[in-house]
């Protein structure tokens, strides 16, 4: 993988405000952390440690939320002018940020 080039599945060409930007780029690399770099794939390197166990399962979690709320969000929906979806997607994103140490390849 290229780290100088981040292609996001999940925004269209034209413009997006640079707050959807973040939350799509995010997500596209946990995305291709467990798709493509198969992260999640040998569970005996994730049970070394109930630290290990916990951020195995919230790394799972924010991967099938995303993939839930592309699937039923049109993905070029402006959030913030969704409050709802806006504060769960900002959640979600905190959460993402709090096991990026984890995402190693």
């Amino acid at each position: 993988m290229n780290s100088n080039i981040l292609k996001i599945n999940t925004l269209r060409d034209e413009g997006s405000d640079r707050d959807a930007v973040m939350l799509h780029a995010c997500f596209q690399l946990l995305t291709d952390c467990v798709e493509k770099e198969e992260l999640l794939s040998d569970p005996g390197d994730w049970s070394e440690s109930s630290e290990l166990i916990a951020a195995r399962k919230e790394i799972e979690e924010l991967y099938v939320w995303w993939k839930n709320r592309v699937a039923s969000h049109n993905t070029t929906l402006d959030a913030i002018w969704a409050d709802s979806i806006h504060k769960k997607d900002t959640e979600m994103l905190i959460r993402l940020i709090k096991v990026r140490s984890y995402l190693w390849d």
